[in-house]
Order: C-alpha cells, then sequence, then structure tokens
C-alpha cells in the first residue's frame, strides 16, 4: 500500500498545467475544493468531475497514476459512506439489528463518497504539477497581504513546502526498513487487521530515527547557507502570468458560476 502512495510526489512532464504560474494552481485548487462543498446535486459533481478530468487531460498525467494514489485512502472512503448510510435519519427503506438505511442516507452515502474522492484526486493534481520551490514561491505571493498583520507568511509556506517534500522520502524510508525487517523474518502480510498493525510498531523507532536524522540535517543545511526567514529575499525566477493562466482562470470562473446556477 505505501508503493501506492503518490501523495505530495511531483510527475515531471511538459504539460499547459505544468506551465501555468504556481499561484493559478493553488488558487485555482481552492476554489475546487471549495465548490465540492458547495455542489448538492449529481449535476454540481458531474461538472467538478469533468473539471478534474479535462485537468488530467491537459496535464499528460496517466489516469492509472492519479487513481493509483487513492487506494490508500479507500478505508476512509468507505468508513465515511457506511457512517453516512447507516446514521443519516429519513425514510427507512430496510432495517438491521440497531441500524436502518434511509433514502437520504443513501444520497448522503454517495455524495460524500463523490466528494471526498474528487477532493482527494484534485488537491493532489497540485503537487503532481508544481515543484516544492514553485509551490512555495506560489503560496508566499497568495497570502503575502497577510504580512501586513506580522504573519510570518515565508515561513509557513516553507515549512508545508518541506513537508510535502518529506512525504514521498519518508514512504521510501518506509518501504526500506519494511524490507530489511522482512529480510529478518518479519512478517506484515498474514493475520487480521490488529496483528498486522502490531507488526508495524517495530517499524515506528528506526522510522523515527531516519525522520530526526534528515530533519537535522536539512536544518544544518539551511543554517551552513545563511538562511535566516524570509526577510530581503529575492528571487531569481520572479512569477509572473502568461497567456496560460488567464485561460485557466477563465475556466475556474465557469466553475464558480456552475457553484452559483446548479443547484
Amino acid at each position: 500500500m505505501l508503493r501506492d502512495m503518490t501523495i505530495g510526489q511531483y510527475y515531471p512532464v511538459e504539460s499547459p498545467i505544468h506551465r501555468l504560474d504556481p499561484r493559478t494552481k493553488f488558487l485555482g485548487t481552492i476554489i475546487y475544493v471549495v465548490s465540492l462543498f458547495l455542489f448538492k446535486t449529481f449535476w454540481g459533481f458531474l461538472l467538478a468531475g469533468g473539471f478534474l478530468v479535462m485537468v488530467t487531460i491537459l496535464a499528460h498525467i496517466p489516469p492509472k497514476y492519479v487513481l493509483k494514489g487513492m487506494r490508500p485512502m479507500l478505508f476512509l472512503l468507505l468508513f465515511m459512506m457506511i457512517f453516512n448510510l447507516l446514521l443519516t435519519p429519513g425514510e427507512v427503506i430496510g432495517e438491521w439489528w440497531i441500524f436502518s438505511v434511509t433514502k437520504e442516507g443513501i444520497y448522503a452515502a454517495l455524495f460524500m463518497g463523490l466528494r471526498l474522492a474528487l477532493l482527494v484526486l484534485g488537491s493532489s493534481l497540485m503537487t503532481y504539477t508544481t515543484t516544492p520551490n514553485k509551490l512555495t514561491s506560489g503560496m508566499e505571493s497568495v497570502f503575502g497581504f497577510l504580512k501586513v498583520f506580522k504573519v510570518p507568511v515565508h515561513e509557513m509556506a516553507m515549512m508545508i513546502s518541506i513537508a510535502l517534500r518529506f512525504i514521498p522520502i519518508l514512504l521510501e524510508e518506509t518501504n526500506k526498513i519494511m524490507k530489511a525487517q522482512q529480510a529478518r523474518g518479519a512478517d506484515f502480510e498474514s493475520g487480521g487487521p490488529i496483528k498486522r498493525a502490531k507488526a508495524l510498531i517495530p517499524i515506528l523507532v528506526p522510522l523515527f530515527v531516519s525522520s530526526f536524522r534528515r530533519a537535522g540535517e536539512l536544518a544544518e543545511a539551511m543554517e551552513a547557507r545563511c538562511y535566516h526567514g524570509g526577510d530581503g529575499r529575492t528571487k531569481m525566477k520572479p512569477l509572473k502570468y502568461h497567456k496560460g493562466d488567464l485561460i485557466a482562470y477563465i475556466l475556474l470562473a465557469g466553475l464558480v458560476a456552475g457553484c452559483i446556477f446548479i443547484p
């Protein structure tokens, strides 16, 4: 399952989406996520799904790679759907023990599943098509107005960027530790969920040690390069909007219009 984690990974390929300004992709992701919580009907989710498919095609990212990142989220997705299915009051269709399935529960479970799936896939596209450095610059620029209120925008953007960059590194490190443990006779596959969860405990200690070691090395490297936050820093490649960004904002305006006019 760890090999299926693609969140936080950058997919290097030449595409119109990759060439967009990181501010456009960051704001577009926020608008898309908000729209998922505004849509209440099938037609709204159809519009959101069509928009996601269009962006995925323009980004030249294989659908299998995009859907692969959903596999680790299936348990949470199914849990949320079952939770809504059995605990939503309304017109009862069937009963089992202390639970009852209602017509409203079926709609709530379906829409919750669609909302979470589209949210994960849409959010992942931003990291698939944007390098951590550009993402940091984009977030710092978008939230630059908060500097007036003494908010450390640059430091916050840097922390988010480092966290996203560490996700694939830690997953790779976990995979190496698991293979080393399996070579010594550890079994992570057999038994029930509780037994397999207990088998993962010996992985945590070396993983934490490796994580702290990497964090210390990163801190020393940043200090050796005289990094002291965003005060007085300049950019070698300042962010600039292009024609493609204008087209992207027009498409996002269409999505916003859909949120307004689709009930």
